[in-house]
Parts: C-alpha cells; sequence; structure tokens
C-alpha cells in the first residue's frame, strides 16, 4: 500500500471511529425512538416539526393518492399527528410504478472514482453528479486537490438488462477551477472536465438535485442507497433500509452498504438526496475495540469487509449546503455553484450589470401584441404569455398586472423590479375567440374535452362510485342526459375542492380542448404569438394557464435564433395526459432549446390539477408549489408574486 493509500485509509478510519463515538452517545434517544414505535404501533416517528414538514411535502408533491387522505379524514382529524404519520406511511407502502423509471434516472448519475495508477485504475470510491457539472463525494476519498488531479471518474459501470456490462465513460477532474471540501462534514465538491469530445457529464448522464428544505424524510422511512460497494459494479440497495435517528449534522440509518461505498448518494422513496453515506459504525467490545463478524477482534490486516457493521452514517444534505452557503467564492465558482439550482438555496450575489445591446428588430404586425426590450445582463428578454378568457382586454394593462405581481415577488426577494415596457406581451385572446366561432359544430366532437374534465376530477380524487346530481338534467336539459350528468358531476368535485365555480372550470378545459383538437385554432393562436417575439436572443418565457399549453408548442416555432434560458409554467394543465399527448413535441418531450424549466402550481387550482408535472415530464424540471388565496387560486398575478418564483425570474435576468 503505498503512502497516499495509507493516508486516505487512515482518513476514513477517522471517520468510521467519530461515527462509532456518535452512535454511541445517541444509545438513549435510539431507545426513546423504540418506545414510541411501540406506543404508537407506527415504524413512522420523528418531532411534531419533522412530521408535519414530511407530510406536507409529500402531500403538495402529489405523492400520497387522495383516496387515501379521504380514508383517513374519516377517522382521525387529517391535520392531526397521528394522521400526518399515517400519510407518510402509505407515500412508504403504495410506490407508483415509475418509482424504478425515476430510481434508474438517478443512479445513472452515480460513478465510480479510481485512483489512475500508472495505467491502473484503483476504485477508491463513489460519486455522483449533483448539478451538470459538479460532483460530491467525501472528503477521506478526495481530501486534497492533489488527490482529486489524480483520478479519474467513471459512468456507466454496471450490468445493462442483458447481465452484461456495457461500456463506460470517463472524465477527470478540473480542481484547480473548483474544489471545496469539509473534514469535520466529509464532503468534497469538485468540478468535473468536459470530455475529450466536448461532453459534459451531467448533461451526459444527468444529475440529482440537491434540496435545502425541511421535509425530505424522518424517522422509520425507507432509504435507498446507490453506489459501486468495494469498487465492483454499480449496485443499488432500495427500500430494505431505514432512518433510525436524526443528529444534528448526521443521519443514522440501517443498509446493506459497505466501505467502497463512501461518497454514495442516499435517497428517499422520491428520489431525493437526503444524505452523503460516509461511514459504517463498527460493533466494539466493551473496552472499545473493534469486532469482526465471527465476534473475534478485528485486526488492520482483516480488510475492513470482516468488520461486524451495526449502523451507517450519511452527511445531512441540508447541513453540507449550509456548509457551502457560508463560504466565500470569486465569481467563476460563483457561477459553477449556481448551477447547483435555486433549490440549493445558496445566497443569491448580485451580478455585475453588462452594457445593454440594442434592442433586436421584431418584424411588424397588426396584432394587438405589445413588444418589449432587452433587459438584465446580456440583453436577456422577458415573455408573457397569458391564458384564456382575456378576450376584448387591454394588453397593456395585462401587462401591467402581470409586472405588479412580479414586482411583489420579486420585492420580497430582494432582487430589483422590471418596468412593464420592457416585458414582451403576445396577445392572442380575441384571436382565440374568433377561431372557436369559426369552428364548424364546435360541440360535435366532445371527446377530449370530456376526457380532460375526467382525468382532472380522477386526479383530484373523486370516488367512482358517487350517485347522480338529481340537478344536472334541469340544469343540462333533456339532451345527452348521462353524459351530461357524469360531467357535471366532476365538475362539481373539482368545483368543491377548489372554491372555482363549476362553469369557470367547464370553460377553461373547453378552450383548451378546443385548442389541441382544431388545428385551426391553434394556427391562429400560434400566428397570434409569434408575430411578437424576439428574433434572437435570449428568451425568459413566463406562461399562464392555458398560455402553459401555447408555450410548449411555441418552442417548437421559434426561430432558432432565440434561445429559451428559463421556461416558466403556472396554474398548467401540461401534466394531464390528455394534454400533452397531443402537443407538437409529440408528447411529454421536453424541447432541447429550453434551459431550465420551473413549473408552480398551487394544490387548490383545478387547473392545475395534473401537477407535479415532473411525474409526466421527468426530473429534468423544478417544481414550487405555492399557497394563493382560495379568492385567486388559478391567477397569474398571485403565482408571479410568491418569491421563489419571481427570483427565478429575476435570476434569470440577472445571471
Amino acid at each position: 500500500m503505498d503512502n497516499d493509500s495509507e493516508v486516505r485509509t487512515d482518513a476514513w478510519r477517522e471517520q468510521m471511529d467519530a461515527a462509532a463515538r456518535r452512535f454511541a452517545a445517541t444509545a438513549e434517544q435510539r431507545e426513546e425512538v423504540q418506545r414510541r414505535r411501540a406506543a404508537t404501533e407506527s415504524v413512522v416517528v420523528d418531532t411534531k416539526e419533522q412530521i408535519v414538514a414530511r407530510a406536507d411535502r409529500l402531500l403538495v408533491a402529489g405523492e400520497v393518492p387522495a383516496k387515501a387522505v379521504i380514508d383517513l379524514g374519516r377517522h382521525d382529524p387529517v391535520d392531526g399527528i397521528g394522521s400526518l404519520e399515517r400519510v407518510i406511511g402509505f407515500a412508504n407502502e403504495l410506490q407508483a410504478v415509475n418509482f424504478l423509471t425515476r430510481g434508474a434516472r438517478a443512479a445513472h448519475a452515480v460513478a465510480r472514482i479510481s485512483l489512475n495508477d500508472n495505467g491502473r485504475q484503483i476504485p477508491i470510491g463513489t460519486g455522483s453528479m449533483v448539478s451538470p457539472q459538479l460532483l460530491l463525494t467525501n472528503n477521506h476519498v478526495l481530501p486534497t486537490v492533489a488527490d482529486a488531479a489524480s483520478v479519474v471518474v467513471e459512468f456507466g459501470a454496471e450490468v445493462a438488462a442483458n447481465n452484461v456490462p456495457g461500456p463506460t465513460v470517463h472524465y477527470r477532474l478540473a480542481p484547480e477551477e473548483l474544489f471545496v471540501t469539509s473534514e469535520h462534514l466529509d464532503y468534497t465538491l469538485v468540478l468535473v472536465a468536459p470530455n475529450t469530445d466536448g461532453s459534459v457529464a451531467g448533461t451526459e448522464f444527468g444529475w440529482n438535485k440537491l434540496i435545502a428544505e425541511p421535509g425530505k424524510i424522518v424517522i422509520g422511512e425507507a432509504m435507498n442507497v446507490v453506489g459501486h460497494p468495494s469498487g465492483r459494479l454499480k449496485e443499488i440497495s432500495i427500500r430494505d433500509n431505514r432512518l433510525d435517528l436524526q443528529l444534528e449534522h448526521f443521519l443514522h440509518y440501517h443498509s446493506d452498504t459497505e466501505p467502497g461505498n463512501s461518497g454514495s448518494p442516499v435517497f428517499n422513496d422520491q428520489w431525493e438526496v437526503v444524505a452523503l453515506h460516509h461511514a459504517g459504525v463498527p460493533k466494539k467490545d466493551d473496552k472499545g475495540r473493534v469486532l469482526r463478524k465471527d465476534g473475534k477482534l478485528w485486526q488492520r490486516g482483516d480488510g475492513d469487509d470482516a468488520i461486524e457493521w451495526i449502523a451507517n452514517e450519511g452527511t445531512r444534505v441540508s447541513v453540507l449546503l449550509r456548509d457551502l452557503a457560508s463560504r466565500c467564492f470569486e465569481p467563476a465558482q460563483r457561477a459553477l455553484l449556481d448551477e447547483l439550482g435555486p433549490t440549493a438555496a445558496l445566497p443569491v450575489v448580485e451580478a455585475v450589470a453588462a452594457p445593454v445591446p440594442q434592442p433586436v428588430p421584431v418584424r411588424e404586425s397588426t396584432v394587438r401584441g405589445l413588444r418589449g426590450r432587452p433587459v438584465g445582463t446580456g440583453g436577456r428578454s422577458v415573455l408573457f404569455l397569458h391564458g384564456r378568457g382575456q378576450q376584448g382586454r387591454d394588453p397593456a394593462e395585462l401587462r401591467r398586472n402581470w409586472t405588479a405581481g412580479l414586482n411583489k415577488g420579486l420585492t420580497l426577494a430582494g432582487l430589483a423590479p422590471v418596468d412593464p415596457a420592457d416585458a414582451y406581451f403576445p396577445f392572442y385572446g380575441d384571436r382565440l375567440v374568433e377561431s372557436m366561432d369559426t369552428r364548424e359544430a364546435v360541440d360535435a366532437g366532445p371527446a377530449l374535452y370530456e376526457d380532460l374534465v375526467a382525468e382532472a376530477a380522477h386526479r383530484a380524487g373523486m370516488p367512482t362510485d358517487l350517485p347522480a346530481d338529481p340537478q344536472s338534467r334541469e340544469l343540462f336539459g333533456g339532451f345527452g342526459a348521462v353524459l351530461l350528468d357524469r360531467l357535471h358531476d366532476q365538475l362539481s368535485w373539482i368545483a368543491a375542492r377548489s372554491g372555482l365555480d363549476s362553469a369557470l372550470i367547464g370553460a377553461i378545459f373547453k378552450d383548451v380542448a378546443a385548442y389541441l383538437d382544431d388545428e385551426r385554432v391553434r394556427k391562429g393562436v400560434l400566428d397570434a404569438v409569434l408575430a411578437d417575439v424576439p428574433g434572437s436572443g435570449e428568451l425568459i418565457l413566463v406562461s399562464h394557464s392555458l398560455g402553459t399549453v401555447v408555450a410548449l408548442d411555441l418552442l417548437t416555432q421559434l426561430p432558432q435564433e432565440v434561445k429559451v434560458r428559463l421556461l416558466v409554467t403556472a396554474g398548467s394543465p401540461l401534466g394531464l395526459d390528455g394534454v400533452y399527448r397531443k402537443l407538437l413535441t409529440g408528447g411529454a418531450n421536453r424541447p432541447e432549446r429550453v434551459g431550465d424549466w420551473l413549473n408552480t402550481w398551487y394544490a387548490g387550482d383545478p387547473i392545475a390539477i395534473g401537477c407535479p408535472l415532473s411525474q409526466a415530464w421527468g426530473p429534468g424540471l423544478r417544481e414550487v408549489a405555492v399557497e394563493n388565496s382560495k379568492e385567486h387560486a388559478h391567477d397569474i398575478a398571485e403565482y408571479l408574486a410568491h418569491a421563489a418564483v419571481a427570483a427565478a425570474i429575476g435570476g434569470a435576468l440577472s445571471a
């Protein structure tokens, strides 16, 4: 064993000993957990704050079936701690079929780290991409810049579906450009250099977001670990692992991990990273000596796999991010850290404003849309794309309303406001109604409209065995009574849970269906929008309601010179399969020209009933659940007034 290997091994054993001391010091806390489990007959136990935060995160993300929540409410108050613990239990027991798909995506970003020793590759640990260019592992795996410069990072070191190892891709690190480490928290964050062909690791293999906010896991929940134990091909330990205790900086859990899993990401069942695995806790005798699996004293030459491991320890992601946020970085490094995204909650650093270029000429148009001006660093443009029901409105007034909501949010986020005159505001409200009015027999083919309403009602948790509403025949007349009975019941079910009138909900879905089902309507709307968009440059595209559907189609029509830095969808029906299957993208296929995508939704907004969108569109977008007032559940100004939503827009303009 060379000197570097000895140093790395000694560092790992120091982490192991520290974990063992923490484990011994928390014996009473583990005993208290067992007492609470026995008293409540539930494996899920934690502090009230943790339980509330976790249940809220699961419910907002749509990870708990609505029927399960309704069933709970029949017996206990839905907001009671007992019910919330059972909500978490439901989420652990009932896994959607996409659990494996989401897990495969998360695992794709995990790599084997090997020491490059005269052409030989000696595995020393695991790392995972947490942004397009940044890799996270342990300090004891990569303690110094020199260590990071001497390794290779190997993606795809795993067996394929046919049980045969597939091809691997190697990357080198660039620690001279970014290298952040902490011996106490045992993490290292380092830049991965582009490959010789110019490929970027995160772009090729994806990355797993780091999330600062609480509510990602509670004691008793299942955990999943992906890594390269003892340097072997990639392995996964799923669901047979449980969180035992939450410490201030670390998590203790049971898992079938091995020493080579150092640096592995630890996931919850939603495949969010909750910890960075860094050490096992060995069993010791009463004199503090490490024991082997056969009960004998462990000797240094026995190897780490001979140790009797009784628990595992990982660094909490939220603590890791707090440590990262407390440090100072140069502008170039800060730009790399910004790629971690807003979920990392790193402090926003004001960028130095660059000279604003002259506005890009746009073609003349007779439509009533409004053009804006390039704003922010780099002369980027912001474009607002409205929803349905705007016919006869003044676009200038609408633009001021959007901007007022956005500026409220920017103020809360501590960012500079936007001048209404700077925003592009294509207007298709009149064109939409005109196109619909000229359709032949608008209601002759209502299948899509019925499907959208039915899917929305199903997603809202409407039982399938509700009796028909006896008033529906009087409301809708005698034609198609059976069909209209069902449609009315579904709209009423959604309306009763959202505070919006069922007629309004019906009108919104009917406009969405008309746009998707009739190419003349779609063409009229897109022509009106395309007449008032920038001809080139970077675009921040903010869309609402039906406008989010139009936005996805628009992305396939924009000039090639236009790059979309940020797409914002608010109050969107894009999660309904009856919607995304009819898009010009050919389904839930994210257009390549989109940089970042933020989707914001309110659980009481029935038009956003298909949210969160990541369930259909995959993990490559950020979801921001907000609380709008019930009276304005679907109002765009309400959405934009939230600091988290506005900060994403303001950050994209100034980045």
